[in-house]
This record gives structure tokens, sequence and C-alpha cells, in this order.
């Protein structure tokens, strides 16, 4: 739907950073660098706005938000939760397989960090996690998960950015590690140290 791509493209683009906080957006200009007509922008910018990345103020402007440290701590607290929710229920429920993909993951993860990837090291990221969200079976963490992560992966840009991949390659180790010996209490406790690095960074 042009309201999915609409939406999709200016949310990765406020992630990126290519529309920096408190950018100012107009959904004339957005639509003709689109190409589509304005109705779907302005689904997607109110769908955005429903999701904390855009403010609207009535008869002055559309800006993008601004990177406030209370918002960000908030959206990492309950990405946290879910994460940890889906390791407990997910880590019994792992296969040889499940556990081979995250390990995957992390050496992508790993390569992408050293090459100064950004990119790259988000999206491995994503898939070593990813594994425990679908193994888990609970969509509506899943939905969590993907509605409040754009709120914090500007900062995870800027955190990867400046080199901390190492320390989060150590922490996935430990992680997987915990999930081939189907210990959900220490994947979760990792799991939790892990997020709560982000919402320690956020202050």
């Amino acid at each position: 739907m042009l309201r999915e791509t609409a939406h999709q493209v200016i949310r990765d683009a406020i992630v990126r950073g290519d529309l920096a906080p408190g950018s100012v957006v107009r959904d004339a200009d957005l639509a003709e660098e689109l190409g589509l007509s304005r109705a779907p922008v302005r689904d997607a910018l109110a769908r955005l706005a429903d999701e904390g990345l855009i403010e609207t103020k009535p008869q002055s402007h559309t800006r993008v938000t601004p990177l406030l440290s209370r918002d960000v701590r908030d959206a990492a607290a309950v990405v946290r939760a879910m994460h940890e929710l889906a390791a407990r229920t997910a880590v019994p429920r792992l296969s040889d397989a499940d556990c081979d993909a995250m390990a995957a993951a992390n050496d992508r993860f790993a390569a992408a960090a050293r090459a100064g990837d950004v990119d790259g090291a988000l999206r491995a990221d994503d898939e070593l996690h990813d594994v425990l969200v679908r193994a888990c079976g609970n969509r509506a963490v899943a939905a969590t998960i993907d509605r409040y992560t754009p709120l914090i992966r500007r900062l995870e840009r800027i955190r990867f950015g400046e080199g901390a991949g190492h320390q989060s390659v150590e922490l996935h180790e430990r992680l997987i590690e915990a999930c081939r010996a189907r210990d959900a209490a220490t994947a979760t406790a990792v799991t939790t140290e892990i997020w709560r690095e982000l919402e320690d960074l956020a202050d």
C-alpha cells in the first residue's frame, strides 16, 4: 500500500538521521520527493506522530521530534521488557538451528562493527534478537518491539557509530551460550544487561 510505503520510507529517513531531530517536514515536499500524492504522506506523518517520531503543532509546524533522553529511556524500558519476555518464553523452544542462526548473525554484527558499517551492525543485531522474538510466538511482543524500537534506534546509531560494538559482541556471545544450554534464566539476565545499556546511554 502507498501509505505503508510512505510510512516505511519516512520512518527510515528519521531513524538514519536523513531527517534530523527538530527538522521541519512538509507533506507536499515529501510527496514530491517520494513520487506520491499528499494523502498517503499525510497518513504516514499522522502515524509517525502517534509513534512519537513526528510532532505537529497546529497552524505552526510539523517536525521530527527532538532526541529527548526521557522519551528514549521510556521506549528502551518497554523494548527491554519485551525482549526479556521473548527470551524467557523462547529459549526452551529453540532448536540448534535457531542458535546457529544467532551465532551467524553475531558474526555479521562483529564484522560490520569492525568495518564501521552502522547499518550492517544494526541489521545483524535485529536478526540476532529476532530469532528469540519469532520463537516466543507472541505477536504482541513483536508488535510492541516494532512500535518502540525506532524511538531508540537514533540513539543506537550514535552508540554504534562511536565504536560500542565490541562489548555488544561479547554480550551476544553470552546470550547465545545461554540459549545453547537452554538456560532461560541466564538468557533473560543477559538480555536485561544488553538493553539496560541503552537506558543508561539515554541518561
